[in-house]
This record gives C-alpha cells, structure tokens and sequence, in this order.
C-alpha cells in the first residue's frame, strides 16, 4: 500500500436534487414533507465558536436567534426527529427537548448539527440538517447499496436531515486506540483494506480519517471492528482516482502503516476479495434498487465532462480495461466497477 498527499481539485458545487433523482426517493420512500427548511435555520443573528474541551476550536459554531424565531424552530426540530426515527409519530418525542443547535460552515453543504436529550433520562442522540446535494444523496445511496452499513435520512426539496452514524473519529483512534494492547492489529488493518475496496469501487471521495468513524464492537473472545464513511461530499466528482483510494491519503498514514506491518500482499488480495464478493451478493439482492438508482442519475449532473474524462482514462490505466474509455458518465464508472467485480467473482 501506498501514501502521499492527495489534494482535492477545487471545492465541489452543490449539484440541486433533480427530477429523475425525485422520482427515486419517492419510490423508496425517501421523501418527506418537513415542517422546516434548511434555509430557515440560517435566520440567526450572529454565532459563538464551539470549543472542546481543550479549548481547541472545533470549526463548528452555536447560532443564536431570536427567542420567538428559536421556540417556532426548536419545536420544529422535534417534529423533524420524529419524521426521521418513527415515520412522524411525534409520541418519540414527548419527553425531548433540543438541547443545542451547532452550525459548520466549513463543509460543502453547511450542515447544522442538532442535540436532542431526553428529560427523563438525560440520554441524548444528535440528527444533521443540510443542503440537499444530489451527488452526496447519491452517496448515501450506494452506502446504502454497496457496503455492509445501512443509512437513514430523508429529503426534502432543498433540505437533507441524516441520522447521525456512531463511532470514534477515524483521525481521533488513528492517534490512541489503534495501539489499544486489547485490539486486533491485524484486524483493524483488514477493516482498513476492505473499506479501501469499496471506496474504490463506489467512487467515494475524499475519505480521510476525520471524515469516517471507526465503529468497534466487543465479541465473545476478540473486537470487531467496522469502518464507516460520514461524509459523502466528494462522491464521484473528482477526477483524479487518487481521490476515491484512502490508502493515498496522508491523514490515513497509521492505519497504511499497520496494513504494511501485519498483512502480506496475499492477505491483502485475499480481503479484496472478501470485499468483492460481498458486495456482489449486495448488488444481486438490490438488482432492481440499483438499475432504479443508475436511471435516476443519466437525468443528472454530477461532476464535469472534464472531470468524467479524467477518471474513465485513471480507471482504464488501474484495472488495465479500455472499456472505461466508452463510459460517459460517473455512474458509468462505478457501474463497470460492479460489473467487473461480478464478473472476478465468477472466475
């Protein structure tokens, strides 16, 4: 495996939700009509850094709006979280209140990061607000789809509400937990290899540690452990190929480091291929969902002819195909991507 410093081109744009794309989510029951929109949060007067508790700052921001706009959003807000946990039973939320309203413009769709806690029990749980990005939707589609993870969030309009995904910062136990004495080494690197496959195949971008979290589950006799993409901003838009392989990703260094100490290049390709067949029995199960999913994006724009043009000749090169080259879309990359792998399986 290898590394260096991967840069992303130019900050992508907002690509809106188009009619082919609205027709999908409605049909796989995506859709909603929310009691508020994304814009309608952005009626503050002013915002307070967020700092941890270090005193570090957190990129993330406290919005502070007047108190007859906040009691109308804050209830909103709960109606929200029940559209979004039980189909709009608001029972859910008769004991929660929104405990705090975070704000992040630093990330393309500006999300807002919402606390709602339990009176009872002071048990909380966090949900996201953003712009509704036709590329990131088509993201958590193929999250949905392809990898092992299932993703829950629904849209409407211009508005995207996301459950928030549990786990510890990749950059975070890249920096303490991946030395754990009680943790698998090998198996964290196997994780690593595997979540490496399926970004290649998926064409999802831009996968540095802080940008998915390590999720670990404790076993009878060892730790399980499962990497999972939050941030699906950078799917398949990007040109270079560099960008959907985060093994090349310098923020990734630590987990590289341990694939290259405790894997051979034969178990390397062995967890390749665990990762290929398993996605393959995913696509055989979901036939009908991708070929819907694939139709929806031929109606959309996704990236640049420029950016198409770049990644069809990169791919063609990595898998030594010249089929790339016939393809015309981003989504006819990632769908050769599939074919091909159903067709290694075979062999």
């Amino acid at each position: 495996m290898e590394i260096e410093d991967v840069t992303i081109s130019h900050k992508k744009p907002i690509y809106p939700v188009g009619p082919g794309l609205s027709k999908y989510l409605r049909m796989y029951q995506r859709d909603a009509k929310l009691p508020l929109t994304y814009k309608e949060l952005l009626n503050f007067v002013e915002t307070v850094p967020v700092m941890d508790k270090y005193g570090n700052d957190t990129f993330w921001e406290t919005p502070l709006y007047p108190p007859h706009i906040q009691d109308q959003l804050y209830e909103s807000l709960r109606v929200v979280y029940a559209k979004l946990k039980a189909s709009g039973n608001t029972r859910i939320v008769e004991h929660k209140i929104i405990d705090r309203v975070e704000y992040c413009a630093f990330g393309n769709t500006k999300p807002f990061r919402i606390r709602i806690i339990n009176r009872l029990n002071d048990v909380y749980d966090y949900f996201y607000i953003k712009q509704a990005d036709a590329s990131r939707i088509y993201g958590l589609e193929l999250e949905e789809i392809l990898s092992p993870n299932q993703v829950n969030y629904l849209v409407d309009r211009e508005t995207l509400v996301e459950e928030h995904i549990v786990g510890i910062p990749g950059d975070v136990f890249s920096k303490g937990g991946i030395y754990n004495a009680e943790y698998n080494q090998t198996r964290i690197a196997k994780e690593f290899v595997k979540f490496n496959e399926r970004c290649i195949i998926s064409l999802l971008g831009d996968m540095r540690a802080y940008n998915y979290v390590m999720q670990i589950t404790p076993d009878f006799d060892d730790f399980q452990f499962r990497i999972r993409a939050i941030d699906f901003d950078q799917q398949f838009y990007e040109g270079n190929p560099k960008v959907y392989m985060p093994q090349y990703f310098k923020e990734n260094l630590p987990y590289v480091k341990l694939a290259m100490e405790h894997l051979t290049e034969k178990t390397v390709l062995q967890y390749q291929q665990e990762e290929r067949s398993s996605i393959v029995h995913r696509v055989r199960s979901e036939r009908h969902r991708i070929k819907d999913l694939r139709d929806a994006s031929k109606l959309q724009t996704l990236s640049t002819p420029e950016n198409i043009s770049r990644l069809r000749e990169g791919y063609r090169v990595f898998y030594n195909n010249e089929a790339y080259l016939d393809c015309k879309s981003m989504t006819d990359i990632v769908e050769l991507n599939v074919k091909n792998v159903i067709r290694q399986v075979k062999l």
